[in-house]
């Protein structure tokens, strides 16, 4: 009876574990947790093998360079900028002074006491400058490419890479009715009853002022320009030119004309079958049209009674103008987004077509 009670005492029993040999359980068990967080927080880079290191400053030094590399580059084409506008005026000279012999050339022929060696000696001066025109030319677009000017954006994005840049004379009209205020009926109102310098700083506006400076700086440096902005009237954004074309090749002109572009303030109706009245009419034409605007024109030649413009007399309108351009002209349409006008980019869309040109309706964030 003894000896199963002492073998019963002997027995391990959990419930017989005391509160504090459980608790020190637990306290050790947190503490080697602990302790081996510790130890991954303490290791270090430091056992970062050699090479690695070799090759990533490495890395780092040929980003310095090719930044460096990049300053060099933009210095040497702003001096090429230069050397192509100064070479551009050369070569308007010389063909100036190749009309003016061939105007002495022709009085000579047709001048009874004129020698054959004063014909000989002008024929070999027409030529001599007419190569030295072509060597002029080649040489600014090797130097240039196509462009006197440099749009500086966000990114390397060619949106407008599917439009036809090219032409002699290239004709840019920038709709600045008050519609290119916002793309909203209701801020359309609001900022068209805010000062002008609020509306010269509206966002869609910038976007437009932005797109026509995109293209000055496609231009050819070997073309004439000109850029109109119409409402309910037309005209240069650079007064007193809108009757003449304008050099690429003046860089500081272009410049200008960029600036006065940026000073105009949207306010009006529109009228496009005035201003493609005034295209047509034109002397010399244009060969390439940009047209920048948001919709469907609301005025016309022709006096309306109507006080409301329906959709319906909106395509009117637009075909009216459509009539009034001439013939063999590709017309490039960039359409700006506009709220309540869903006819227009189907109406523009169709006169790309029909004018061989392009259609476009950029991105919030172009250019």
């Amino acid at each position: 009876m003894a000896s199963n009670t002492k073998s019963k005492r002997r027995e391990l029993n959990p419930i017989s574990l005391s509160f504090l040999d459980v608790m020190f359980c637990g306290f050790g068990a947190v503490i080697l947790i602990f302790l081996i967080l510790d130890y991954a927080s303490t290791v270090s880079d430091d056992d970062t093998s050699p090479e690695l290191m070799a090759e990533i400053n490495l890395l780092e030094e040929e980003i310095r360079e090719g930044q460096l590399g990049l300053v060099r580059i933009r210095n040497t084409l702003s001096d090429v900028d230069y050397d192509v506008v100064e070479a551009q005026g050369l070569a308007r000279q010389i063909q100036d002074q190749i009309d003016t012999f061939l105007q002495e050339l022709a009085a000579l022929e047709n001048s009874s006491v004129a020698s054959e060696e004063d014909i000989a000696r002008l024929r070999a001066d027409v030529q001599s400058l007419e190569e030295e025109l072509l060597r002029l030319q080649a040489s600014a677009l090797d130097q240039e490419g196509s462009s006197v000017r440099q749009f500086m954006g966000d990114g390397q994005r060619q949106y407008l890479s599917g439009m036809y840049l090219g032409g002699q004379r290239i004709l840019i009209l920038m709709d600045s009715s008050a519609s290119m205020l916002d793309s909203t009926l209701v801020n359309i109102i609001r900022t068209r009853n805010m000062s002008d310098d609020r509306k010269r700083t509206a966002p869609k506006w910038q976007r437009v002022v932005k797109t026509v400076d995109w293209i000055s700086t496609q231009l050819p440096i070997t073309s004439r320009y000109q850029i109109w902005q119409f409402n309910e009237e037309h005209g240069s954004v650079l007064e007193g030119t809108t009757e003449m074309w304008l050099e690429v090749a003046d860089r500081d002109q272009l410049n200008g004309v960029i600036s006065s572009a940026e000073a105009v303030v949207p306010n009006n109706g529109t009228n496009l079958q005035r201003v493609f009245r005034a295209v047509a009419n034109m002397n010399p034409p244009p060969d390439n049209v940009f047209l920048i605007t948001d919709g469907l024109p609301t005025l016309g030649v022709r006096a309306n009674s109507d006080n409301l413009v329906t959709p319906a007399r909106r395509m009117e309108l637009f075909e009216d103008a459509v009539e009034e351009l001439p013939g063999g002209i590709p017309v490039n349409i960039i359409l700006m987004p506009l709220e309540g006008d869903p006819s227009a980019a189907a109406a523009y869309w169709q006169l790309a077509q029909y004018t061989q040109g392009s259609f476009l309706t950029p991105s919030d964030d172009w250019p």
